[in-house]
């Protein structure tokens, strides 16, 4: 590492960055890696959550780390007309655990918080203020930035961490409680019981724009608490705007957004599921990768993750199909895309939210009688630029 503060610098400490630091450090111990992070603690303000199908065994090993809450038992979904429990094992990991996680698992000065980039290249980061930071290799790790080259909807959300006068009753995560009135797009409720006076409940839409309203959205998630009888008091909340992915040229987003030699992963560098817009189970297989080829030179390790982001779009093209024709379908219809998901094999689902559905899947979901009109199946999504 002669002439060079690190091995790997790492720009942006959320949770793709944080896994490839942790991959590292477990993996190959030797490689000195920094993780600049321009927030106050890594991971930001987030609860991220996953099926325990969507890992493979090191996936779970490497999440293993940190302190997440367990469902065993599985999850429900409330539809109209029909609700439904299901067995797979779900967890969910907050943001302040993920922070503690890599704190205490990492070697000291790995992570530097406060570090707001200025520039970065295949040979380091540049800080404002000028500082340097030569590395062997750079991996982005930013976030996704909104881009012509890339069309869809959005998934809009406000989630907030109750602490409930009395017990709340819920005894496992309801997923998806579509009972509700369906504003402007696809809505739900999703709700996580996190201890018997502990709860999270978001209120979650699939619609045309990212605009954020949190007056009308606070409004709506005091509504459904009051009319379950959870008072008490907030503990934390969130909001979120993320990218649903129908469409685009995404040899074009990579070409416009790259930086020669240096490595992309995360959201930024398409390592998501198209219609769901989970990533953290990609987050886990990209940091493995990474770490898996810590060898490589910076030039070298951006061609690798450029690639796998290539195949990566190409084999969730199938969820951005079902993506379009829910973003086609009129507003207040799209709930019955998910209601006849949900009423398929239970292994089938599991497989559609680790994006690895099989070819009898695909066909499975699209046979029979289309939940919307057809005309959603030809529908065009604007491109995902911010909102005005």
């Amino acid at each position: 590492m002669t002439g060079r503060d690190c091995d790997i610098a790492i720009v942006g400490g959320g949770l793709a960055g944080g896994l490839i630091a942790l991959a590292l450090a477990q993996r190959r111990p030797e490689i000195v890696v920094r993780v600049l992070e321009s927030g106050a603690a890594p991971g930001g303000n987030h609860r991220w959550s996953w099926f325990d199908s969507d890992l493979s065994l090191q996936g779970r090993a490497l999440l293993g780390e940190f302190a997440t809450t367990h469902w065993d038992t599985g999850y429900d979904v409330r539809f109209p007309g029909f609700a439904r429990s299901l067995r797979t094992p779900y967890r969910s990991l907050a943001s302040a655990d993920f922070a503690a996680g890599l704190e205490r698992l990492l070697p000291a000065g790995t992570i530097r918080c406060g570090a707001r980039v200025a520039g970065l290249d295949r040979d380091g980061v540049t800080l404002e203020g000028g500082e340097r930071i030569a590395a062997g290799a750079v991996i982005d790790c930013r976030g996704f930035a909104p881009t012509p080259h890339l069309a869809g909807g959005w998934q809009v959300f406000m989630g907030r961490h109750l602490r409930t006068a009395a017990p709340h009753g819920v005894e496992r995560p309801v997923i998806m409680d579509t009972c509700v009135e369906q504003l402007g797009g696809y809505r739900f409720v999703y709700v996580l019981p996190l201890a018997a006076d502990e709860v999270f409940v978001e209120d979650t839409y699939y619609q045309d724009t990212p605009l954020l309203d949190r007056a009308a959205l606070s409004a709506r998630l005091d509504a459904y608490c009051r009319d379950r009888g959870w008072d008490g008091a907030v503990l934390g909340s969130e909001t979120g705007v993320l990218p649903v992915v129908t469409g685009g040229d995404f040899a074009a987003l990579q070409s416009a957004q790259r930086i020669e030699g240096v490595g992309v992963a995360g959201a930024r560098g398409g390592f998501g599921h198209p219609l769901t817009s989970y990533t953290l189970p990609f987050a886990v297989e990209t940091a493995l990768a990474v770490a898996a080829n810590a060898e490589l030179p910076g030039p070298r390790m951006a061609a690798m993750l450029e690639e796998r982001a290539r195949r990566h779009w190409s084999a969730t093209r199938f969820y951005r199909r079902l993506g379009a024709m829910l973003f086609g379908a009129p507003p207040g219809q799209r709930v019955r895309v998910f209601a006849r998901f949900y009423r398929l094999e239970e292994s089938l689902i599991e497989r559609f939210y680790a994006g690895r559905s099989t070819l009898a899947d695909r066909a499975r979901i699209l046979c029979g009688r289309p939940p919307v009109p057809l005309g959603a199946l030809l529908a065009r999504q604007p491109p995902l630029k911010a909102a005005a």
